[in-house]
């Protein structure tokens, strides 16, 4: 079967969107994970007509191999743990010990910056779709969901373009519903399933963010009361 290549991050949005309007959703709210996640999430919500909201988790890198993910901490501070990889590359706790303060000093950032443009969205018993651009190891997703769940949402979806068969596996066990748009056996990076695929800047994120939640308030104002 032919490998899916979206244009960008809103049309993997879009076609997210279309797949999940079909689904009876409880006043859906949509998690973006910063920064290409908002990308995906903004068209997402838009299609949805869904609130849009960042939830903030971020990759435990591994000594020297920064792109490889050893864990994610999200912004409650709990930890995901990918043991495996841990034991492979012989990490010390230690050293994830400062590697976890420093990426909650990140989050603390960018929680500020988001903070600064809406509130953070009311989850309880409403249908909360967490996204991302793509699944590489899964780990920052993994950490999201643990923050979410605690939130008390009546379901808990993700909803990706794209991710390998073995992480979709793994998610599946942590959430209540899962939308993938195509899981590739030959996977080796979310870059290699766009046409574009540059960094978000945290201008262009807090942008899309600023977009959603004026037109959202603006909406309340006009809805009879």
């Amino acid at each position: 079967m032919n490998e899916r290549i979206f244009r960008d991050r809103a049309e993997a949005g879009q076609e997210l969107g279309a797949r999940l309007k079909t689904l009876a959703l409880e006043r859906p709210v949509v998690l973006a994970i910063p920064r290409g996640g908002v990308a995906t999430g903004a068209a997402l919500a838009e299609v949805l007509g869904a609130e849009l909201d960042v939830v903030l988790s971020r990759k435990l890198r591994a000594p020297l191999q920064p792109e490889l993910a050893v864990g994610a901490v999200g912004e409650d501070g709990s930890v995901y743990h990918e043991r495996s990889t841990q034991n492979l590359v012989q990490v010390k706790e230690s050293w994830l010990a400062q590697e976890i303060q420093h990426q909650l000093q990140e989050i603390a950032r960018r929680k500020a910056m988001f903070r600064a443009i809406r509130p953070a969205a009311e989850l309880k018993g409403r249908s909360v779709i967490v996204t991302d651009d793509g699944i590489a190891t899964g780990s920052t997703m993994l950490a999201a969901l643990q923050t979410v769940r605690l939130q008390q949402p009546v379901e808990l979806i993700v909803a990706v373009p794209v991710a390998p068969p073995d992480r979709l596996e793994l998610l599946r066990q942590h959430c209540d519903r899962l939308v993938c748009l195509q899981a590739p056996p030959a996977f080796y990076a979310v870059g290699q399933f766009y046409h574009s695929f540059d960094q978000l800047s945290d201008e262009k994120a807090c942008e899309l963010l600023e977009r959603h939640w004026l037109a959202t308030k603006q909406l309340a104002a006009q809805s009879p009361r």
